[in-house]
């Protein structure tokens, strides 16, 4: 299928062929008929994309900050490659979609039924239920591709709370400041629009509204006096598209005493205090289209807010315009500037700058279902698959920052044929598969497990996919290496390890099972292994995590998803343990931080201490609190009255160490590359995995009870 992505590094836009997305529980399948490309929105993100490294700085001073304290915790070159990582990340463009629904995981919605939803500039969209609405029989699909412009006007209209009669400014007369004012009139408003061009303010005449056309000299000031009969306006909605402050000063001084103002747009807010304070003027910023615009919990996982309580969300946004469209109240017909096919769409874009431009829409020519539902991609030559018995020809499952980033490289270095891409939506698939060498890129797993080419799958997804995945490759007789965790549960992990037996009893060469325990393969902790060795007596051990703090409705705090941080990070350090000691753990405790106001999660605030069959114990601080000058890993072993001392894997110290002092690395290592070329030379010379079977499922089984006896505690 088609669809059109730009790339934040150079602000390049495409259109591309995607393997179709998959589509999962809560979620619409949709073929796409018309969508709209927002002039404002998107002209900006592209606008983003072309300026210079130093220009996107200056418009994201809050990163500038993040990237700077990260450069004094992780060495300067890792700090680089972070952020061309996250510039090199295909955007998938477009938020208006209407369209035929393919597949429904939902209900009330059916294949066949016509739908206007979120989805992006693509043949085949897949949509959450709760951000669809049904079309009426009475609206067309052209007419509907531009409801979510216009619940994001509507929204703005519901935080004035205008009254009957009232008077209302719309500052900015592009799609949504247009439909603004026609939803506005329909309210028993009196409107008067302020823009630049006098095209945009004669169509808000023909609106019912009057207008302020700012290309011949006219002061909207005096206008707005002059429309409120000199009492100042009531509200402003600002739907303008600028960085210069004024239009918020311009809105605060045609408002009365009391009146209201709601940003839609994207404007300068350096407010003057005297602009607000004298008048007591309410000033709202509008959260696009409705409330459940950026809660997980309503987009994501389908919860709705009770009517009764909130009236108006984002899906009831979009059915009251779709009735306004139906009934006629609401016009956008006149809107409509340009017409392009989806296989012209580049040509689109380059109209962004015009001032004629309005409402662009995009056209998807009927297809065959097969052809659009087709979920795999050619990325090169299929020739290339001259592969050799001994070779590990590789399926990787996930193409985000971390793999993307990190491990695809290191599979790539350490010499292996990588055959198969699979994610869920596809974009990132293509994007990372070109630049890596992938033959193809898919959203269908079952591609791996039945192409008997692949021996060995990456798998690097959402942390509660681990565990069926690793289950269904190792059934398949694939060579498995996941990023950590293995599983959530302990049931999971017993089902892995029970499949796994049985399989390798049935080979005749065993099965390589390993997570990316990648801490262990790190140069400075492998220096401190080897000077361990020469000690003979119990070690002491302390590992500090200065972890960060991440949101407890991130989905790595869903003890569902992301299994709480315990299971999904902690593993590294309860590892790391386990091998700098080189016994097997016996016992473990752990506690957390006490309940205390203000405190979101307290998991991620706690110490556990383990014990080992050799006496040995540890402690391992993971701490969510504290700050980003600190070092985000430090290790320290005591034991026959000497210390080692390792920094972030950047600089490890010895005291008490005949012959060593001090180890300093130029940047950070924490090891991913060696690890996964010490698991693929396993796999090359025949030899068993590098982290022994019976360590890793100690590591995963011991994550999951300490993290489980804190949730009871």
């Amino acid at each position: 299928m088609l669809q059109i992505l730009q790339n934040l590094s150079n602000g390049e836009t495409s259109v591309n062929d995607v393997p179709c997305p998959k589509n999962i529980a809560g979620n619409l399948l949709i073929s796409s008929s018309k969508t709209i490309v927002s002039v404002g929105t998107e002209r900006m993100l592209i606008d983003f994309g072309k300026a210079s490294i130093i220009d996107k700085a200056r418009q994201q001073p809050d990163k500038v900050k993040m990237v700077l304290d990260k450069v004094k915790t992780d060495g300067l070159l890792p700090t680089i490659d972070t952020v061309r990582s996250k510039l090199d990340q295909p955007l998938p463009l477009g938020y208006c979609n209407a369209g035929v629904v393919l597949e429904s995981g939902v209900e009330g919605l059916e294949t066949g039924d016509r739908v206007v939803s979120n989805g992006n500039h693509a043949e085949v969209v897949r949509v959450p239920k709760n951000l669809c609405a049904k079309i009426p029989d009475a609206v067309d699909d052209e007419s509907a591709a531009f409801t979510v412009l216009a619940a994001i006007g509507l929204q703005g209209i519901r935080l004035i709370n205008p009254t009957l009669g009232e008077t209302v400014v719309v500052s900015g007369l592009g799609l949504i400041g247009l439909m603004t004012v026609q939803m506005l009139r329909a309210n028993g408003c009196r409107v008067l629009g302020i823009d630049y061009n006098s095209a945009r303010c004669e169509m808000a005449r023909q609106f019912g509204a009057e207008a302020v056309d700012m290309s011949k000299g006219e002061d909207p000031i005096a206008v707005a006096q002059a429309f409120s009969r000199g009492r100042g306006v009531d509200a402003v909605i600002v739907a303008a598209a600028t960085q210069s402050d004024e239009v918020m000063h311009q809105a605060a001084e045609m408002c009365r005493k009391r009146g209201r103002i709601v940003l839609v747009g994207v404007v300068g807010l350096n407010l003057s205090r005297d602009d607000f304070f004298k008048k007591e003027i309410t000033f709202q910023v509008s959260a696009s289209y409705g409330p459940g615009r950026y809660d997980p919990l309503y987009e994501e996982k389908g919860q709705d807010y009770p009517v009764g309580f909130i009236r108006w969300t984002e899906q009831r946004n979009f059915e009251a315009v779709l009735d306004m469209m139906a009934s006629g109240t609401l016009d956008v017909k006149p809107l409509i500037s340009h017409r392009f096919s989806i296989e012209n769409a580049v040509e689109a874009y380059g109209l962004l700058g015009e001032p004629n431009a309005l409402g662009i829409l995009l056209d998807y020519p009927k297809q065959e279902e097969s052809l659009l539902r087709k979920t795999v991609v050619t990325l090169s030559d299929s020739d290339s698959r001259s592969y050799t018995s001994s070779d590990p020809v590789v399926g990787f499952i996930g193409a985000g920052n971390y793999a993307s980033r990190t491990l695809i490289p290191a599979f790539k270095e350490a010499g292996v044929k990588l055959d198969t891409l699979v994610t869920s939506g596809g974009i990132s698939g293509i994007h990372h598969g070109k630049k890596a060498g992938f033959i193809t890129a898919t959203t269908e797993l079952g591609v791996l497990w039945n192409n008997d080419v692949i021996n060995t799958v990456a798998i690097v997804t959402k942390h509660d996919a681990h565990a069926s995945q690793v289950l269904a490759a190792v059934e398949a007789g694939k060579h498995v290496f996941v990023e950590k965790p293995l599983a959530l549960r302990l049931d999971e992990i017993d089902a892995i390890d029970v499949a796994f037996q049985k399989v390798n009893k049935e080979r005749n060469a065993p099965l390589r099972l390993m997570v990316g325990f990648n801490r262990r393969f790190a140069p400075h902790v492998v220096k401190m292994k080897s000077l361990l060795e020469s000690k003979r007596e119990p070690r002491v051990i302390i590992i500090t995590v200065n972890a960060g703090a991440i949101p407890g409705d991130h989905w790595t705090q869903d003890p569902e998803v992301g299994g709480g941080r315990i299971v999904g990070e902690g593993c590294h350090f309860i590892d790391l343990m386990r091998f700098l000691v080189g016994n097997p753990i016996t016992g473990h405790q752990a506690m957390m931080i006490g309940n205390f106001p203000g405190v979101e999660v307290r998991e991620d605030k706690v110490s556990i201490n383990l014990s080992f069959a050799d006496g040995s114990i540890g402690t391992i601080h993971y701490l969510a609190n504290g700050g980003k000058a600190f070092p985000k890993e430090r290790i320290e072993v005591f034991c026959g009255d000497a210390v080692l001392q390792m920094d972030n894997y950047r600089i490890l110290q010895g005291f008490g160490w005949p012959g060593f002092k001090k180890m300093k690395l130029f940047k950070q290592d924490k090891g991913q590359t060696a690890c996964a070329k010490a698991f693929v030379d396993a796999i090359k010379q025949g030899k068993p995995s590098p982290i022994p079977y019976n360590e890793v499922m100690e590591s995963s089984k011991i994550s999951i009870e300490v993290a489980e006896s804190l949730r009871q505690s």
